[in-house]
């Protein structure tokens, strides 16, 4: 483990924190007028997800986490965890169902992300930015109900409900941006 002042902090960092494994989601330097200059950060947790917000004085020096990431393929869902493969070693991994139930709406099967551990345990998974699901259930859009410039709920093939433009129809294929479950476009 390396120690890192907090002037160091970069958005995406690791850190060992309070006996947890933070990830750096914004930090900013301020330098009031008087008294000392301090970082205030927004850490997200690995381990619960949980985001909070910390105030760290300049001077202070924090735990770089070692971080391994590994590729890996997501084969199927056995009811109560996800089963991933290592495609170089074909080495399974089972990832229990709490752990990942916010990335588990945007997972095909057959689809490839990085599988985050920290010292042999697997704290979660990284997902592309967007990804491409089907829609299979959607009310039929009305012609000319533009106007309102809203959308409608569409189901996506992992049960995904996303909000879609008018025009989305059963059986499209559509990127979600999968940092937020929004409509991004229609596939190509």
């Amino acid at each position: 483990m390396t120690m890192i002042s907090v002037n160091e902090f970069k958005n995406g960092l690791t850190i060992e924190y309070n006996n947890d494994l933070w990830r750096i989601v914004e930090f900013q330097h301020v330098k009031p007028g008087k008294g000392s200059a301090f970082v205030r950060s927004k850490l997200k947790s690995l381990r619960t997800g949980a985001v909070q917000e910390y105030t760290f004085r300049s001077t202070a020096k924090v735990e770089t986490a070692d971080i391994q990431t590994r590729q890996m393929q997501y084969l199927y869902n056995d009811g109560s965890s996800y089963v991933f493969m290592d495609t170089a070693t074909y080495e399974q991994l089972e990832v229990p169902n709490a752990q990942i139930d916010q990335e588990a709406k945007y997972l095909k099967e057959n689809m490839i992300v990085n599988i985050i551990s920290h010292n042999g345990e697997t704290l979660g998974l990284d997902l592309p930015n967007t990804v491409d699901l089907k829609v299979v259930e959607t009310e039929p859009g009305i012609r000319g109900d533009t106007s309102s410039g809203g959308g409608k709920p569409a189901t996506m093939e992992t049960g995904l409900v996303v909000t879609v433009p008018f025009f989305i129809n059963v059986g499209d294929v559509l990127t979600i941006n999968t940092s937020d479950g929004s409509y991004v476009s229609r596939s190509k």
